[in-house]
Protein backbone atom coordinates (compact mmCIF):
# COMPACT_ATOMS: atom_id res chain seq x y z
CA UNK A 1 0.00 0.00 0.00
CA UNK A 2 2.85 2.33 0.83
CA UNK A 3 4.22 1.07 -2.21
CA UNK A 4 1.40 2.56 -4.23
CA UNK A 5 0.76 5.75 -2.59
CA UNK A 6 4.21 6.40 -2.82
CA UNK A 7 3.82 5.86 -6.48
CA UNK A 8 1.20 7.99 -7.23
CA UNK A 9 2.67 10.87 -5.16
CA UNK A 10 5.73 10.69 -7.49
CA UNK A 11 3.54 10.50 -10.69
CA UNK A 12 1.46 13.08 -9.27
CA UNK A 13 5.01 15.24 -9.17
CA UNK A 14 6.12 14.24 -12.44
CA UNK A 15 2.69 15.28 -13.65
CA UNK A 16 3.68 19.10 -13.17
CA UNK A 17 6.86 18.65 -14.31
CA UNK A 18 5.58 17.35 -17.55
CA UNK A 19 3.41 19.75 -17.96
CA UNK A 20 6.02 22.22 -17.50
CA UNK A 21 7.75 20.90 -20.15
CA UNK A 22 5.42 20.26 -22.39
CA UNK A 23 4.20 24.23 -22.52
CA UNK A 24 7.56 25.13 -22.32
CA UNK A 25 9.33 23.40 -25.10
CA UNK A 26 5.64 22.96 -27.80
CA UNK A 27 8.17 22.06 -30.85
CA UNK A 28 9.23 18.71 -29.62
CA UNK A 29 5.82 17.37 -30.24
CA UNK A 30 4.18 19.84 -32.64
CA UNK A 31 7.05 19.92 -35.19
CA UNK A 32 5.46 17.24 -37.33
CA UNK A 33 6.97 18.31 -40.70
CA UNK A 34 10.46 18.69 -40.09
CA UNK A 35 10.46 15.90 -36.98
CA UNK A 36 8.48 12.55 -37.64
CA UNK A 37 9.84 12.23 -33.71
CA UNK A 38 7.67 14.95 -32.89
CA UNK A 39 5.07 13.43 -33.73
CA UNK A 40 5.88 10.17 -32.73
CA UNK A 41 5.64 12.17 -28.88
CA UNK A 42 2.82 13.03 -30.22
CA UNK A 43 0.34 10.37 -30.83
CA UNK A 44 2.60 8.10 -27.29
CA UNK A 45 2.14 10.70 -24.75
CA UNK A 46 -1.55 11.40 -26.40
CA UNK A 47 -2.73 8.40 -24.43
CA UNK A 48 -0.08 7.77 -21.86
CA UNK A 49 0.00 7.65 -17.99
CA UNK A 50 1.96 10.83 -17.90
CA UNK A 51 -0.94 12.59 -20.21
CA UNK A 52 -3.57 11.12 -17.54
CA UNK A 53 -1.39 12.37 -14.58
CA UNK A 54 -1.53 15.78 -16.23
CA UNK A 55 -5.18 16.05 -16.46
CA UNK A 56 -4.84 14.69 -12.54
CA UNK A 57 -3.14 17.26 -11.74
CA UNK A 58 -5.12 20.28 -13.38
CA UNK A 59 -8.31 18.60 -11.60
CA UNK A 60 -6.85 18.79 -8.45
CA UNK A 61 -5.51 22.32 -8.96
CA UNK A 62 -8.68 23.73 -9.90
CA UNK A 63 -10.82 21.72 -7.47
CA UNK A 64 -8.44 23.51 -4.83
CA UNK A 65 -9.40 26.88 -6.33
CA UNK A 66 -12.25 26.18 -6.73
CA UNK A 67 -13.03 25.32 -2.76
CA UNK A 68 -11.25 28.80 -2.05
CA UNK A 69 -13.06 30.84 -4.27
CA UNK A 70 -16.21 29.32 -5.65
CA UNK A 71 -17.65 31.96 -7.83
CA UNK A 72 -13.66 30.37 -9.91
CA UNK A 73 -15.65 26.87 -9.60
CA UNK A 74 -18.79 27.78 -10.86
CA UNK A 75 -17.43 29.52 -14.13
CA UNK A 76 -15.08 26.16 -14.95
CA UNK A 77 -18.85 24.41 -14.51
CA UNK A 78 -20.89 27.35 -16.81
CA UNK A 79 -17.81 27.12 -19.40
CA UNK A 80 -17.64 23.14 -19.90
CA UNK A 81 -21.84 23.01 -19.58
CA UNK A 82 -21.86 26.07 -22.43
CA UNK A 83 -18.98 24.14 -24.54
CA UNK A 84 -21.31 20.88 -24.15
CA UNK A 85 -24.37 22.30 -24.81
CA UNK A 86 -22.71 24.58 -27.64
CA UNK A 87 -21.28 21.63 -29.56
CA UNK A 88 -24.53 19.33 -28.88
CA UNK A 89 -27.10 21.98 -30.12
CA UNK A 90 -24.89 22.27 -33.30
CA UNK A 91 -24.48 18.83 -34.06
CA UNK A 92 -28.31 17.67 -33.11
CA UNK A 93 -29.02 19.30 -37.08
CA UNK A 94 -27.47 16.03 -38.22
CA UNK A 95 -30.40 14.94 -37.56
CA UNK A 96 -31.69 17.10 -40.26
CA UNK A 97 -29.08 16.57 -43.07
CA UNK A 98 -29.62 12.90 -42.15
CA UNK A 99 -33.37 13.16 -42.84
CA UNK A 100 -33.31 15.02 -45.76
CA UNK A 101 -30.38 13.21 -47.62
CA UNK A 102 -32.34 9.78 -46.92
CA UNK A 103 -35.16 11.67 -49.20
CA UNK A 104 -33.09 13.15 -51.49
CA UNK A 105 -31.15 9.21 -52.36
CA UNK A 106 -34.58 7.55 -52.50
CA UNK A 107 -36.19 10.32 -54.78
CA UNK A 108 -33.27 10.53 -56.95
CA UNK A 109 -33.37 6.62 -57.16
CA UNK A 110 -36.99 5.84 -57.86
CA UNK A 111 -38.02 8.15 -59.78
CA UNK A 112 -34.97 9.75 -61.88
CA UNK A 113 -33.05 6.28 -61.92
CA UNK A 114 -29.74 7.92 -61.02
CA UNK A 115 -26.76 6.42 -60.01
CA UNK A 116 -24.34 9.23 -58.97
CA UNK A 117 -24.10 12.65 -57.43
CA UNK A 118 -22.20 15.58 -58.43
CA UNK A 119 -21.24 18.08 -55.84
CA UNK A 120 -18.73 21.50 -56.94
CA UNK A 121 -20.50 24.89 -55.71
CA UNK A 122 -16.70 25.69 -55.42
CA UNK A 123 -15.52 24.54 -58.91
CA UNK A 124 -14.00 21.50 -57.56
CA UNK A 125 -16.67 18.78 -58.24
CA UNK A 126 -17.26 15.45 -55.86
CA UNK A 127 -18.41 12.59 -57.46
CA UNK A 128 -19.72 9.48 -55.82
CA UNK A 129 -21.86 6.78 -56.60
CA UNK A 130 -25.56 7.06 -54.47
CA UNK A 131 -24.79 4.10 -52.10
CA UNK A 132 -21.38 6.17 -51.00
CA UNK A 133 -24.17 8.82 -49.84
CA UNK A 134 -26.72 5.97 -47.95
CA UNK A 135 -23.52 4.72 -46.46
CA UNK A 136 -22.30 8.05 -45.36
CA UNK A 137 -25.72 8.44 -43.09
CA UNK A 138 -24.44 6.10 -40.65
CA UNK A 139 -21.60 9.36 -40.06
CA UNK A 140 -24.32 11.60 -39.20
CA UNK A 141 -25.98 8.77 -36.71
CA UNK A 142 -22.62 8.76 -35.07
CA UNK A 143 -22.26 12.11 -34.84
CA UNK A 144 -25.91 12.83 -33.23
CA UNK A 145 -24.63 9.85 -30.29
CA UNK A 146 -21.07 10.97 -30.15
CA UNK A 147 -21.01 14.89 -30.08
CA UNK A 148 -24.48 15.30 -28.58
CA UNK A 149 -24.00 12.73 -25.69
CA UNK A 150 -22.40 15.12 -23.39
CA UNK A 151 -25.37 17.89 -24.25
CA UNK A 152 -27.94 15.01 -23.51
CA UNK A 153 -26.21 14.30 -20.02
CA UNK A 154 -26.32 18.42 -19.25
CA UNK A 155 -29.96 18.25 -20.23
CA UNK A 156 -30.72 15.39 -18.15
CA UNK A 157 -31.87 13.36 -21.23
CA UNK A 158 -30.30 10.09 -19.95
CA UNK A 159 -31.84 6.86 -18.94
CA UNK A 160 -31.46 6.53 -14.89
CA UNK A 161 -32.11 3.09 -13.38
CA UNK A 162 -33.20 5.03 -9.65
CA UNK A 163 -33.00 2.40 -7.38
CA UNK A 164 -31.91 4.54 -4.54
CA UNK A 165 -31.18 7.37 -5.81
CA UNK A 166 -35.13 9.45 -5.47
CA UNK A 167 -35.15 8.35 -2.05
CA UNK A 168 -32.06 10.29 -0.10
CA UNK A 169 -31.45 13.31 0.83
CA UNK A 170 -30.51 16.68 -1.91
CA UNK A 171 -26.90 16.27 -0.25
CA UNK A 172 -26.86 12.36 -0.69
CA UNK A 173 -27.76 12.62 -4.04
CA UNK A 174 -25.02 14.90 -4.45
CA UNK A 175 -22.67 12.54 -3.10
CA UNK A 176 -23.73 9.78 -5.24
CA UNK A 177 -23.62 11.86 -8.47
CA UNK A 178 -19.78 12.78 -6.89
CA UNK A 179 -19.12 9.14 -6.64
CA UNK A 180 -20.67 8.57 -10.20
CA UNK A 181 -18.50 10.80 -12.04
CA UNK A 182 -15.28 10.25 -10.53
CA UNK A 183 -15.23 6.62 -10.38
CA UNK A 184 -17.42 5.30 -13.49
CA UNK A 185 -17.82 8.51 -15.68
CA UNK A 186 -14.02 9.49 -16.36
CA UNK A 187 -12.47 6.03 -15.75
CA UNK A 188 -14.32 4.71 -18.53
CA UNK A 189 -14.22 7.35 -20.57
CA UNK A 190 -10.25 7.46 -20.17
CA UNK A 191 -10.23 3.89 -20.63
CA UNK A 192 -12.07 4.55 -24.31
CA UNK A 193 -9.94 7.55 -25.27
CA UNK A 194 -6.77 5.72 -24.10
CA UNK A 195 -7.55 2.66 -26.98
CA UNK A 196 -9.68 4.64 -28.86
CA UNK A 197 -6.63 7.42 -29.23
CA UNK A 198 -4.03 4.53 -30.88
CA UNK A 199 -7.09 3.29 -32.57
CA UNK A 200 -7.42 6.44 -34.41
CA UNK A 201 -4.06 7.26 -35.40
CA UNK A 202 -3.97 3.54 -36.51
CA UNK A 203 -5.82 5.21 -39.73
CA UNK A 204 -3.75 7.94 -40.25
CA UNK A 205 0.11 7.10 -40.27
CA UNK A 206 2.22 3.68 -40.58
CA UNK A 207 3.72 2.07 -39.27
CA UNK A 208 0.88 1.09 -37.03
CA UNK A 209 1.54 1.66 -33.34
CA UNK A 210 -0.58 -0.51 -30.82
CA UNK A 211 -1.82 0.82 -27.47
CA UNK A 212 0.82 -1.14 -25.55
CA UNK A 213 3.98 0.34 -27.32
CA UNK A 214 6.75 2.06 -25.86
CA UNK A 215 7.79 5.04 -26.50
CA UNK A 216 11.60 3.91 -27.10
CA UNK A 217 10.12 1.17 -29.38
CA UNK A 218 7.57 3.86 -31.43
CA UNK A 219 11.11 6.44 -32.13
CA UNK A 220 12.87 3.43 -33.57
CA UNK A 221 10.39 3.79 -36.25
CA UNK A 222 10.35 7.73 -36.76
CA UNK A 223 12.43 7.09 -40.23
CA UNK A 224 9.64 4.92 -41.48
CA UNK A 225 6.94 7.22 -40.59
CA UNK A 226 4.92 8.57 -42.95
CA UNK A 227 1.36 9.63 -43.92
CA UNK A 228 -1.57 7.00 -44.45
CA UNK A 229 -5.37 7.99 -44.07
CA UNK A 230 -6.91 4.80 -44.51
CA UNK A 231 -9.64 4.97 -47.46
CA UNK A 232 -11.74 1.21 -46.98
CA UNK A 233 -15.32 0.75 -47.75
CA UNK A 234 -17.28 -2.62 -47.14
CA UNK A 235 -18.52 -2.19 -50.31
CA UNK A 236 -16.71 -1.09 -54.34
CA UNK A 237 -18.75 1.97 -54.12
CA UNK A 238 -19.66 2.79 -50.82
CA UNK A 239 -18.79 5.20 -48.01
CA UNK A 240 -14.53 4.60 -47.80
CA UNK A 241 -13.95 6.99 -44.53
CA UNK A 242 -14.58 5.21 -41.82
CA UNK A 243 -11.34 6.97 -40.07
CA UNK A 244 -14.22 9.68 -39.03
CA UNK A 245 -15.88 7.32 -36.78
CA UNK A 246 -12.53 6.65 -35.16
CA UNK A 247 -12.20 10.51 -34.63
CA UNK A 248 -15.85 10.77 -33.21
CA UNK A 249 -15.07 7.90 -30.56
CA UNK A 250 -12.20 9.60 -29.59
CA UNK A 251 -14.39 12.98 -29.45
CA UNK A 252 -16.98 11.09 -27.50
CA UNK A 253 -14.56 10.27 -24.86
CA UNK A 254 -13.25 13.58 -24.70
CA UNK A 255 -16.15 15.41 -24.62
CA UNK A 256 -17.99 13.15 -21.08
CA UNK A 257 -14.66 12.90 -19.74
CA UNK A 258 -15.17 16.93 -19.64
CA UNK A 259 -18.42 17.06 -18.93
CA UNK A 260 -17.96 14.35 -16.04
CA UNK A 261 -15.33 16.81 -14.88
CA UNK A 262 -18.14 19.41 -15.15
CA UNK A 263 -20.81 17.61 -13.17
CA UNK A 264 -18.09 16.67 -10.16
CA UNK A 265 -17.89 20.17 -9.85
CA UNK A 266 -21.40 21.08 -10.21
CA UNK A 267 -22.58 18.20 -7.67
CA UNK A 268 -20.32 19.59 -5.25
CA UNK A 269 -21.09 23.40 -5.53
CA UNK A 270 -24.14 22.11 -4.66
CA UNK A 271 -23.34 19.60 -1.51
CA UNK A 272 -21.72 22.66 -0.38
CA UNK A 273 -24.07 24.95 -0.72
CA UNK A 274 -27.09 23.34 -0.62
CA UNK A 275 -30.38 23.28 -1.73
CA UNK A 276 -30.63 26.76 -3.02
CA UNK A 277 -27.97 26.37 -5.46
CA UNK A 278 -29.73 23.08 -7.63
CA UNK A 279 -30.02 24.08 -10.98
CA UNK A 280 -27.93 27.26 -10.46
CA UNK A 281 -26.61 28.68 -14.10
CA UNK A 282 -28.07 25.19 -15.59
CA UNK A 283 -29.00 25.83 -19.34
CA UNK A 284 -31.69 24.07 -20.15
CA UNK A 285 -33.54 23.81 -23.23
CA UNK A 286 -37.17 25.21 -22.69
CA UNK A 287 -40.08 24.12 -24.96
CA UNK A 288 -43.00 26.35 -26.15
CA UNK A 289 -46.38 25.42 -25.20
CA UNK A 290 -47.33 24.09 -28.14
CA UNK A 291 -44.59 21.90 -28.53
CA UNK A 292 -44.63 21.26 -24.53
CA UNK A 293 -48.19 20.21 -25.29
CA UNK A 294 -47.17 17.64 -28.04
CA UNK A 295 -44.43 16.08 -26.19
CA UNK A 296 -47.07 15.44 -22.86
CA UNK A 297 -49.49 13.81 -25.53
CA UNK A 298 -46.60 11.91 -26.70
CA UNK A 299 -45.71 10.50 -23.42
Amino acid sequence: MADALSWVGAQLLQGFINLYTALTNPMAWLNWLNDPESQIKFIYYGASKEFLFVVVDLFLVITVLGLLYRPFLWGVVRVIEGFSNGVGRFFAWAGLILVLQQVMIVFLQSVFRVSEISIGPFGTVFTQDLSWFGEELKLYNAMIVALTAAYTFVQGGHVRVDLVYARVSFRAKRVIDMFGSLFFIMPSMFVIWMFGWFFMWRSFVTPKFPASSTLESMLRKAPFLKENIELIGFSPNGFNAYFLFKVLLVSFAFMMIVQGIGFFYRSMLEFIEGKKSEGKYLDLDKLNDETAEIAAAIH
